[in-house]
């Protein structure tokens, strides 16, 4: 498989270079988060703040999800590879700054310089794939990334148990070695993107929207934080109360800004008018919360319950990582084969649906066998629903405002996720008292409880102590558990177990929720070429020169001058800037977006089935399609009768226009015609299917 941008064509090979590089990237930030957590309360005792260690994750938390939308609209204006490079070093610095941290506040100070690093690292992979790699194949390689994510999840706890246990490495403290590995992993990462990373862009004259960005930062910082110290501060106290309202004047002053800036807003209102647009945000919404939420429960359940170690609770995840990885394989092979996803995400949000009220299911005494079958059937559900639905909103978004799509349904799914942690943790710590009292007067009448609490009367008061104190701060330290007799921990353990299946019965409930949100999903064709392909196509035939591209790339030579040489590729955008726009136009793919792989005329002079197809929905205002009895004297399609085809630009751009119209995702510019017309029918959930018959040149 082969991607054409402008003069460059990216053989497979190319892809997966890249592809590497962004894998490096994205393994540092996901591996970042669960590496911390599992080796905080070792950091936090070394730097003397236990106490306010959570600071540490709130700071990365709050910075890392701010930066997502800006990182996707500015990379939308000025390019891709500046922004991921300059994503990669601040993350490098912010490892070695936390490497080096000596109190908690400056651990927390440095994580949020992680954190605007991890915000572009996670959103611009999945841009710059966009960017490179069609639609149709693009749900296939996005599948490496849930890989990362999932082999993150279970190397983390193993790699920070072990630096966390380990007293010193080559003369450091171990758990500095935690940020210390993320140097030459990133520096790679970063001399690899630099040097294969060649995207053609032209620079979009743009006003920046600070305000909306501002109004952003006012609206987040206080809602997160509240999201992660609620808990503690108590929900209804006054802090809680005072960051509700500056969230809300924050988000309310977003609104406005984002409604003044219009096309130019860091996020432009008008993409939810697109219904694939509006479902992938509310869908990933929701997903990050009963993700999230949900598997948040699973390593204290293996920990507390299990009696497992934060290592061996990592490497017990295993069916989790190898069921995203089954589900993400599957659905992109099948899509890139059918070019049909949307079956995917409903499928997987069953599943989902199943595993979380299994998982309510599971008790103190369920083997952990069966936990992990329902491990298994979770990832499945998980890897067949995260990237169809990044990929449906990436297919339906203009292929100039790719980062701001990607970076929305990213940014979405954070905040879901930070939302159904907060909310769950919340649920499960104040359930925990009264059934870790219920589970312990029941206990009390059996034979096995009454002969360990003679033998062992001290452990008896400890457990009173933490399971009838009413108070969810008496289980900040869970370790006394794994201290007492069998008998004894029983009831601590069933209490436990009780309250976390009423967390996941939740989840489940809100997993149904956008099992019906996903019902709603449209299912438009996947387009053939990649967005930097249809970038290129429009500069060619408007006569700009993007900028960001060598002359050739290595391994694949530039394509001999010419007709033979348009045929399969884009024209050069620069040869093009001295050329007529019909010459620009006939030099452009004759394989573009076809519906259902419907074959395409392969003649130099043909024009993309996406623009030779007239879409139905918009029949009474796109101009009619060229007829293949109409032909100039040089045997290409002329337009409007003028026998050469002069006037066939213009009427390509109204029926171009008009698609984006109907999709209120691109703009109706006059010298903007978008590369495909699937979104005609988007706006009403319909697609262009197999009885729209593509009209060939030739």
């Amino acid at each position: 498989m082969s991607s054409t941008t402008g003069e460059d064509t990216l053989t497979h090979r190319q892809i997966m270079t890249i592809l590497g590089g962004l894998m490096m990237a994205m393994f540092l930030a996901a591996l970042d988060q669960t590496i911390v957590s599992t080796a905080m309360r070792t950091i936090a005792d070394d730097l003397g703040g236990f106490s306010i260690q959570a600071w540490a994750t709130t700071a990365f938390l709050i910075t890392s999800t701010i930066a997502t939308p800006l990182y996707g609209k500015l990379s939308d204006i000025y390019g891709r590879k500046p922004f991921i490079l300059f994503a990669i070093g601040i993350f490098i610095l912010g490892s070695v700054l936390c490497g080096i941290a000596g109190t908690i506040y400056q651990l927390a100070a440095y994580r949020a310089v992680q954190g605007i690093g991890a915000g572009g690292l996670f959103s611009l992979a999945f841009a710059i794939i966009g960017d490179i790699v069609p639609p149709r194949e693009r749900a296939k390689y996005q599948g490496y990334f849930l890989a990362v994510f999932g082999t993150s999840s279970v190397l983390g706890p193993v790699l920070g148990g072990f630096f966390a246990g380990t007293d010193e490495i080559l003369g450091v403290t171990g758990w500095r070695w935690i940020f210390y590995i993320n140097v030459p992993i990133a520096l790679a990462a970063f001399l690899v993107v630099m040097r294969v990373l060649h995207i053609p862009h032209r620079r979009q004259d743009h006003r920046i929207d600070w305000p909306g960005a501002v109004a952003l930062i006012v609206c987040l910082v206080p809602l997160l934080t509240v999201a992660e110290q609620g808990r503690e501060w108590g929900w209804g106290s006054g802090r809680s109360v005072l960051c509700f309202a500056i969230g809300a004047v924050g988000l309310a002053l977003f609104l406005v800004a984002e409604w003044s800036y219009k096309d130019e807003a860091l996020l432009p209102l008008r993409l939810f008018r697109g219904r694939t647009f509006s479902v992938a945000s509310t869908s990933s919404f929701i997903l990050g919360m009963a993700m999230f939420g949900g598997l948040l429960t699973l390593p204290l359940y293996l920990q507390i319950v299990k009696g497992a170690t934060p290592t061996e609770a990592g490497l017990m995840l295993l069916p989790l990582v190898l069921g995203i990885m089954s589900g993400s394989i599957i659905s992109g092979q099948v899509i890139a084969r059918t070019g049909k996803y949307r079956k995917f995400p409903i499928i997987g949000s069953l599943l989902m649906v199943a595993a979380l009220a299994l998982f309510s299911r599971i008790g103190a005494d369920t083997p952990l066998w069966q936990t992990m079958l329902v491990m298994a059937l979770m990832g499945l559900g998980l890897g067949g629903n995260m990237q169809p639905v990044i990929t449906a909103a990436q297919n339906a978004a203009n292929p100039r405002e790719i980062g701001v799509a990607t970076s929305t349904v990213t940014f979405f799914r954070s905040m879901g996720g930070t939302l159904g942690a907060a909310v769950f943790l919340s649920v499960l710590f104040s359930l925990l008292p009264d059934k870790i009292k219920g589970a312990f007067t029941a206990a009390q009448t059996t034979p096995e409880f009454q002969a360990a609490a003679r033998a062992h009367p001290d452990q008896v008061q400890a457990i009173r102590s933490a399971g009838t104190s009413g108070s969810a701060s008496a289980f900040n330290d869970t370790s006394f558990v794994n201290r007492l007799a069998d008998a004894l921990s029983h009831p601590f353990k069933v209490g436990f177990s009780d309250a976390m299946s009423v967390v996941f019965l939740v989840a489940a409930g809100i997993m149904v929720v956008g099992f019906v949100v996903i019902l709603f999903l449209p299912e438009i064709p996947l387009r053939s070429l990649s967005a930097a392909q249809q970038r290129a196509a429009e500069d060619a035939a408007s006569g700009a020169t993007p900028t960001g591209a060598p002359s050739t790339t290595a391994g694949a030579p530039s394509p001999a001058p010419g007709p033979s040489s348009t045929v399969g590729s884009v024209a050069s955008p620069s040869a093009a800037s001295g050329a007529s726009s019909t010459a620009a136009l006939d030099a452009l793919p004759a394989t573009d977006a076809v519906p259902n792989g419907a074959p395409a005329s392969a003649s130099p002079g043909a024009l993309p089935a996406a623009w030779s197809a007239s879409p139905a929905a918009d029949a009474s205002s796109a101009a009619p399609a060229t007829s293949t009895s109409t032909l100039s004297g040089n045997g290409r399609p002329a337009a409007s009768g003028d026998g050469n085809g002069s006037g066939r630009i213009t009427d390509l751009k109204k029926a171009a226009t008009g698609a984006h119209a109907a999709e209120g995702i691109a703009d109706a510019h006059p010298d903007h015609a978008p590369h495909h017309a699937a979104g005609a029918h988007e706006a009403d959930g319909q697609a262009a299917h197999g009885e729209v018959e593509p009209r060939h040149a030739r």
